[in-house]
């Protein structure tokens, strides 16, 4: 069983847009896990020892996410951000075999890729993990960015793992709902 260094579960509560215009409450979580990597500071054409990091930590970090929502998850997104020593197809290797089955499995569904973004970075670097509709890719209303940190993480040899769901979309959306489907 894989431990991870720690985990952080991070919630916001939108009632207004910037401008302070009410809004229905939109609750969007996002869950970190701190994890060494194994394959940090060597190259490696094999990373399915790290696709199965991500199918592992991805059904309890997802579930748990989920948990602190205040509504039905309608949005979703991954990310990883590598430290120093790794290289940025590690972040892929976590976030993209095996991780989006036991997101969508928690969020009861999803037709929609998931989207996601890595990178490398040092401790307290952010990351936008973006944010879209479960179901309907053309949802402009919901697509959306959490920015997120770890004020010590990652280490060189570690990448943070992340998650993220909300129950809306952006407040007041205004763009338009995209295409229609036929």
């Amino acid at each position: 069983m894989l431990q991870p260094r720690k985990k952080m579960f991070i919630k916001e509560v939108i009632t207004t847009d910037q401008l302070g215009q009410p809004c229905d409450p939109v609750s969007r979580v996002a869950a970190l896990a701190v994890i060494r990597n194994p394959l940090a500071g060597k190259f490696s054409e094999d990373l399915s020892e790290l696709f199965e990091i991500g199918g592992e930590l991805g059904p309890n970090l997802a579930t748990e996410a989920i948990s602190h929502l205040d509504g039905a998850p309608i949005s979703y997104g991954k990310a990883a951000i590598v430290g120093m020593n790794g290289d940025l197809e590690q972040g892929g290797a976590v976030i993209h075999p095996k991780l989006g089955a036991p997101m969508r499995a928690a969020a009861d569904g999803g037709e929609a890729v998931i989207p996601s973004n890595a990178k490398l970075g040092a401790p307290g670097c952010t990351i936008d993990l973006p944010l879209g509709h479960k179901d309907n890719p053309w949802s402009f209303d919901h697509f959306d960015t959490m920015t997120l940190s770890v004020a010590d993480a990652p280490k060189p040899d570690e990448i943070v793992l992340c998650l993220a769901y909300a129950d809306g979309g952006r407040p007041i959306p205004r763009c338009g709902k995209g295409p229609v489907k036929t």
